[in-house]
């Protein structure tokens, strides 16, 4: 096989996982930074914030790039809309289609903290939350439609990237001391 004459899809491939890196990181970093875990220090809280955003842009380039790059794939050869739009793609219709219904949340999701002044920030605090659900949805895609979803370094890649998330999902939703639990 020459690499080559699939670039595109290997690009896409790769853009993928690095999408999915970068969506798990911002994910976890969201959830440390709303349970206190992230705020330590003078300036710190300003720091993760900044670092959260960049991540969060950045992941959403990465989920677009997977995307439009399997345009340029000759043996898939996905229409636009079969990419932006869920469910239609002929190749893996169910597993693509929670891929881009999990793009398009997180796009929701992470621009929607541009909009909270005019949505209002209880509004935005809800959309927010489905940021989850959109890790939730890209991780079932990785392992549904990803190529390398039966090889051992993949597998061992979601491994570590359950870790964060998880640890951070579970410190959010312990009680504080003196407490009840906390809201999701």
């Amino acid at each position: 096989m020459n690499p080559v004459d699939h670039s595109f899809w290997l690009a896409s491939r790769a853009t993928g996982i690095v999408a999915l890196v970068l969506l798990s990181l911002s994910v976890a970093g969201g959830m440390a930074m709303s349970s206190k875990l992230a705020k330590r220090g003078p300036g710190s809280i300003g720091r993760a914030k900044q670092a959260h955003e960049a991540l969060s842009l950045v992941a959403l380039s990465a989920i677009l790039a997977h995307g439009l790059l399997l345009l340029g794939d000759d043996y898939l050869k996905p229409s636009v809309s079969q990419i932006f739009i869920p469910f239609t793609m002929p190749d893996q219709p169910v597993w693509t289609g929670i891929g881009i219904v999990g793009a398009w949340v997180a796009t929701v999701c992470g621009l929607s903290y541009y909009a909270r002044r005019w949505i209002g920030m209880n509004r935005w605090k809800v959309v927010h939350r489905f940021t989850l659900a959109a890790w939730l949805l890209s991780f079932a895609h990785a392992i549904g439609s990803g190529s390398d979803a039966g090889t051992v370094w993949f597998l061992v890649l979601l491994g570590i990237l359950l870790i964060p998330v998880i640890f951070s999902l579970i410190y959010r939703l312990l009680p504080a001391e003196g407490s009840g639990p906390k809201a999701a």
